[in-house]
């Protein structure tokens, strides 16, 4: 063989290997800024503008102007009816005697519990002392319009130090929610920059029923409730009922089960109808998630313990009463066949779009960096589907998993009612969620009405698993958005 051809076969062979990888890292870098919507591909659904060959929002639309997110907003002329301040630091905390870097709202971390009442326009004045990276604040669950939904890159810029925002909306629905910042947003909330958020309803909880917000959070391997490593005692007489909404702000979900019989009033703030005492059966709270549970207190004036995991419990009775904790039941309690069936308020058989959201694990380079990452639809960040709907709409949406992992998929701005599990079709009480706990090899199919212009995050909640590309995102058509990733203000949602 001659010479050269001993030098060109194996410099042509390390060609023929390096260079798709090298195309396939110069694909995957992001610029420094980019917008959202010039992000991934439009995908329809199935709907109109099936053969469209742009993105249908904002600078994409050729047939009608581009309505701006900052325009969708609440009613300017209208008064608040609550008015909250919210001042956020960087800070050492003290949890469970261990110090260790965080973040704080008015110095606490939960930050406060804001309770307001359903129908009310609340607004919240967030001012960033001293977190360097920025902050926004997401009202996880609460319908805002969606200027205020807090997604910095995509809905405002973030809150630098020094800076201040005001968020106002009107709290349509009661429930339990909470509120957590979205920039940075998997260091920032493991860090303790969020806090609870409890509409109640218009007429009132009942009288004499005892009212309770446990905001369940990991701080560096610490199990917390309400920020302090240890049971939350709550003040209960025999035979009143108590409400407890658990918030579960961790990224891996957890369970709730009770020494007794308990109901599970509520899931996301949805009500759930005619609920029944469950024995023998945990609550499974996907990250993200929330769950009202009752529990009547028995007439001989024992105690009863929740357990929030195996770790923390909250501990209902008289000052100073214990009680044994209760064996951890095997078996879920199925939410798909839970309470009384009910009208669900649409009919997803008249669906306009039609989407798919198949979650997969594969090799590749996303922001530049090599590894096994998530996929949405065999695609991996950022050339992920944008999911284009119009006001209006009724949209289904099939959400798999074959990635090997859970995910808590969660979609701003809207309720989706889940339809069936695995094919099995629900049977009990209509079941909203905004964050879904999807196993692996499950799939869900869910609906929902496109009634909330905007541009929305369609992510998983595990905020590790959505800061190494695990983001979609929900866009009408015709909304455009001034705002951009990176950037001199290095917006970064995830």
């Amino acid at each position: 063989m001659r010479w050269w051809l001993r030098v060109a076969i194996p410099l042509i062979a390390t060609a023929a290997i390096v260079a798709p990888l090298a195309w396939f890292w110069q694909a995957s870098r992001v610029p420094d800024e980019f917008s959202v919507i010039d992000m991934g591909y439009p995908d329809y659904g199935g709907g109109p503008d099936s053969n469209h060959g742009d993105h249908a929002g904002g600078s994409h639309s050729s047939h009608r102007p581009a309505v701006s997110v900052v325009d969708l907003t609440a009613d300017p002329e209208r008064r608040a009816d609550a008015r909250f301040a919210l001042v956020t630091r960087a800070a050492t905390l003290n949890i469970g005697g261990r110090a260790m870097a965080g973040f704080t709202v008015n110095n606490t971390s939960p930050g406060p519990t804001l309770t307001v009442r359903q129908g009310q326009l609340i607004e919240v004045h967030v001012r960033n002392e001293s977190v360097t990276a920025g902050v926004s604040m997401h009202w996880h669950g609460v319908n805002v319009p969606n200027a205020m939904d807090g997604a910095a890159g995509v809905t405002q810029n973030a809150i630098g130090v020094g800076q201040s925002f005001v968020y106002r909306f009107e709290v349509a629905d009661a429930g339990s929610f909470w509120y957590h910042s979205h920039q940075v947003s998997n260091t920032q909330v493991l860090g303790g920059l969020f806090g609870a958020l409890v509409v109640l309803p218009r007429r009132g909880p009942p009288a004499g029923n005892v009212d309770v917000t446990a905001v369940a959070h990991t701080y560096t391997g610490v199990r917390t409730i309400n920020g302090v490593a240890a049971d939350l005692p709550v003040a209960a007489r025999p035979g009143q009922r108590v409400r407890l909404r658990v918030v579960n702000t961790d990224n891996a979900p957890m369970e709730i089960w009770s020494g007794a019989p308990y109901r599970v009033l509520a899931i996301d703030g949805s009500d759930i109808r005619g609920p029944t005492p469950v024995t023998g059966e945990a609550t499974t709270l996907t990250a993200g998630g929330r769950a009202d549970v009752e529990v009547r207190m028995p007439a001989d004036g024992s105690a009863v313990r929740v357990q929030l995991s195996r770790a923390t419990a909250v501990v209902l009775g008289a000052a100073g009463r214990d009680a044994p904790e209760p064996a951890q039941p095997a078996k879920p309690l199925d939410l798909l066949h839970y309470g009384t069936k009910a009208a669900i308020g649409l009919d997803p058989a008249r669906a306009a779009r039609r989407f798919e959201y198949v979650i997969g694990r594969v090799p590749g380079f996303v922001k530049g960096r090599p590894g096994l990452w998530w996929s949405v639809n065999g695609h991996l960040y950022p050339d992920v589907p944008m999911y284009i709907v119009r006001r209006g709409e009724i949209a289904t949406m099939r959400i798999e998993n074959r990635s090997g992992e859970v995910h808590p998929m969660h979609l701003h701005g809207h309720r989706a009612v889940v339809l069936s599990r695995n094919g099995i079709p629900a049977t009990g009480s209509p079941w909203w969620v905004d964050s879904l706990n999807v196993l692996d090899k499950e799939s869900y199919e869910i609906a929902f009405r496109a009634d909330n212009p905007g541009i929305w995050m369609d992510h998983c909640h595990n905020l590790q698993h959505a800061a190494e590309g695990m983001t979609a995102h929900l866009m009408y058509e015709g909304v455009d958005t001034p705002y951009r990733i990176g950037g001199e203000v290095d917006n970064e949602p995830e």
